[in-house]
């Protein structure tokens, strides 16, 4: 009799998963339908997707998140000036040139400033003839950063807001806190070759315990004011409060080696000491000299350190390279040493077709789960990377995990539902397509648990979750994982999503199209 129950409520239980299942399929079905519909249609296709669920943006600087108006908003109300060659100069200056003023009396000042701070210029053709979109891209930075100390509270609420707005669930922020950025600035310019890392790590470590303990007091200042600022915890909390944060520390590739070393030991000293920091990074152009010259180096460097911190994540820009942008030769082989020295992600990844066995260094991805992040607004601007000589259709042809993200969306202009745009628009990604890169952006996420999905293949549950995501096992799961329960909430609002499509579908017998979000 227990045999026969116990059968019974097996079959019960297979059952309700495959009704489940064929449902899952119908809404996926149902919403892809009506994409296809819409993507005619920019604007339309921008509201479908605005709403659809995103899961996580893994590849974000801070820095780059707010846009020049921010930046310009912040400056002002310190009291900065514009100066003659459109610098951002600190108090005390001019009444006529303090920014506040040009907001408000001379426009076409303010748009011009606007334009230097970022490449909203560069993308309508101002100035494209003089500079690339390469430069005015990394100059942007220096451009703002009189303005920017003191201000990555603000800058991370606007992350967070943007995140929100997108309806994403999770953001991975490359951020190092301030006083970590002094300390590697300050680190001398020694010779240094890999033979001299591990004398030179033991006499670092001598002095950086307390820079990481400034680190994160640094940071628990930030977040206390973003709590604040957001009104986290209150009634009135600001949507934003619900998306999950985690940070990545980064290292620095165009410094001295002494100093691209220590910003390297910092990241992963702090990333191992802080769970807020889930992983290090290692960032800054590809193809600056200095960059180029070390990157052997740097790939030893990241070797040496994961040995000793082994729990910490990587992740590395890596491939971040264009045909022409430099010698052919420098293409040859970045994507296949930064695997090699360890990341499980990485960022960009746009030159892997012109790396030396590429079908190799794909399958290695493939095999190993080492998902890239791709960014295809910032490819296509700072690198001149768009469409067909994109190689996003490439990594999914070998099964590559494949997130979409946006690198920094302030200056690029852009946001994660753009990045979903252009991957509809221009690499013919369909919806299961993009609900895929969804979830993978919460599977390859380095928050901290297990996930949902077997063998990381989205949409096959773990044993726990087979039953459903209420089933006992699968709640056990959902308690003692961050990641389980990320993933967990996107299939629901995928389900509340894909729910709604007759929202979007044209009125019976009606030639115009009903509003999205109200139904007769």
């Amino acid at each position: 009799m227990k045999r026969l129950l116990a059968s019974m409520l097996l079959a019960a239980s297979v059952l309700a998963s495959a009704s489940a299942a064929r449902a899952d399929a119908a809404g996926e079905a149902r919403a892809a339908r009506v994409m296809d519909a819409l993507s005619g249609n920019a604007a339309m296709l921008r509201t479908f997707l605005q709403a659809m669920p995103k899961g996580g943006d893994l590849h974000n600087h801070l820095g780059g998140t707010p846009s020049a108006e921010d930046w310009l908003d912040w400056a002002g109300k310190a009291g900065f000036c514009a100066g003659a060659d459109l610098a951002l100069v600190p108090p005390p200056c001019a009444e006529a040139d303090k920014i506040t003023r040009l907001a408000s009396d001379r426009p076409f000042a303010y748009a011009k400033l606007v334009d230097h701070l970022g490449t909203r210029g560069w993308q309508h053709g101002i100035g494209a003839d003089e500079v690339s979109g390469h430069t005015q891209f990394f100059i942007s930075f220096d451009r703002f950063g009189p303005a920017a100390r003191g201000q990555m509270a603000q800058a991370m609420m606007v992350a967070l807001r943007t995140t929100a707005g997108d309806h994403g669930l999770y953001l991975e922020l490359m951020h190092n806190p301030e006083v970590m950025m002094a300390s590697i600035l300050a680190a001398p310019d020694v010779p240094l070759d890999e033979a001299g890392l591990a004398a030179r790590y033991a006499a670092e470590m001598k002095a950086l315990a307390p820079v990481i303990a400034q680190a994160r007091a640094e940071l628990d200042g930030d977040e206390a004011a973003v709590r604040k600022g957001l009104a986290c915890g209150t009634a009135a909390a600001d949507p934003a409060c619900g998306v999950a944060l985690h940070y990545l520390a980064s290292g620095f590739r165009a410094l001295p080696p002494a100093q691209a070393f220590r910003s390297l030991i910092l990241s992963f000293a702090l990333a191992d000491a802080d769970p807020r920091y889930v992983g290090i990074n290692l960032v800054q152009p590809e193809d600056w000299p200095v960059a180029l010259r070390d990157y052997d180096l740097h790939m030893a460097m990241v070797r040496f350190l994961a040995a000793r911190y082994p729990k910490v994540h990587r992740t590395l820009h890596a491939g971040e390279l264009a045909f022409g942008q430099v010698p052919p030769a420098a293409m040859k082989n970045h994507m296949r040493k930064a695997i090699a020295a360890g990341a499980e992600r990485i960022g960009h990844g746009s030159g892997i077709a012109y790396e030396d066995d590429a079908p190799a260094t794909l399958r290695r991805m493939a095999a190993d789960h080492i998902a890239v992040e791709v960014n295809l607004t910032s490819n296509d601007v700072i690198l001149g990377v768009t469409g067909g000589a994109h190689p996003i259709t490439l990594y999914r042809r070998f099964g590559v995990p494949v997130t979409l993200s946006t690198d920094d969306q302030g200056i690029l202009r852009t946001d994660l539902t753009h990045e979903y745009e252009r991957a509809v628009r221009e690499q013919g990604l369909t919806y299961a397509d993009l609900k895929k890169v969804a979830r993978d952006s919460l599977e390859f996420g380095f928050m901290p648990g297990s996930g949902v999905w077997r063998d990381r293949r989205a949409g096959e549950p773990v044993a726990a979750c087979a039953s459903g995501f209420a089933a006992p096992a699968c709640r056990a799961l959902l308690a003692g994982s961050q990641k389980a329960r990320l993933e967990a909430e996107l299939e629901a609002r995928f389900d509340r999503f894909e729910a709604g499509m007759d929202d979007w579908n044209p009125a019976p017998g009606s030639p115009s199209e009903r509003a999205p979000g109200k139904s007769e």
